[in-house]
């Protein structure tokens, strides 16, 4: 069984000084949350394409952490983990790394197998395996 997430962005003016609007209507979680140059780019209060990523990441590598962890044995009571997307500006904005960073609390387990299955972690969860698909488009003009 399948299933498909959905988000939605709004943007008007040029890249400097236009705007956006970003939303997620099957959560219900952003419901037109600003975004533009200046956050993304800069201070600005709001949200940016990158930020998102990392969210997304962090969450998904925690939970499939504990997924992982569960099926050998272990329990985590707690996961923490910091999704940092580093960019780089030239020749163009363009994403050219993540780096995770997990702190977890599961007793019993070792040092070294936990090492491996953060490793494991790292490499199935799906929005790093997400990270490496291709990606497919319909434009229309209207």
């Amino acid at each position: 069984m399948g299933f498909k997430r959905r988000a939605t962005a709004h943007w008007e003016g040029d890249l400097k000084s236009g705007q956006g609007r970003m939303s997620t209507p099957q959560s219900g979680l952003f419901e037109g949350t600003r975004y533009s140059f200046g956050t993304r780019f800069g201070d600005e209060k709001g949200t940016n394409p990158e930020e998102l990523l990392a969210a997304a990441h962090a969450g998904c590598y925690s939970m499939a952490l504990g997924f992982i962890l569960q099926n050998a044995g272990f329990t985590a009571t707690r996961i923490d983990t910091q999704a940092e997307v580093a960019m780089e500006t030239s020749p163009g904005p363009h994403a050219v790394g993540v780096h995770l960073t997990v702190t977890a609390t599961v007793p019993g387990i070792d040092a070294a197998a936990f090492a491996d299955i953060a490793a494991n972690a790292k490499d199935n969860c799906v929005i790093s395996k997400a990270l490496a698909l291709p990606v497919t488009l319909d434009a229309k003009l209207v």
